[in-house]
């Protein structure tokens, strides 16, 4: 019982990088990186500020995936962005994650 447990803790500590890493190579895939950044902002807020807005919120996750499929406008100033209908809802929920990880 002991082997398994420790097993799963180093395979824990070895993917959660490795997670952060498909989730950023997403974002760039998925052209967040031409309006975001993670520590500055740029047209959109940064994955820190973001993160920092929802930091606790039970549903952040799923509203962020909502907002990334669909796009929004106003909580961050005037300049809307925009639907991001080539990201599926997998996608979304994973990069939601990823943004609300950033610290």
């Amino acid at each position: 019982m002991k082997k398994v447990l420790f097993s799963l803790i180093a395979l824990a500590a070895v993917s959660a990088p490795a997670l952060a890493q498909d989730a950023a190579a997403l974002a760039k895939s998925k052209n967040c990186m031409a309006c975001h950044a993670v520590d500055k902002k740029l047209v959109g807020p940064s994955y820190k500020d973001v993160a920092a807005k929802y930091a606790g919120q039970k549903d952040a996750v799923n509203m962020l995936a909502a907002k990334i499929i669909k796009g929004g406008s106003g909580v961050w100033g005037p300049v809307p962005m925009p639907a991001n209908t080539q990201v599926n809802e997998a996608e979304a929920k994973q990069l939601a994650t990823w943004v609300l990880a950033q610290k």
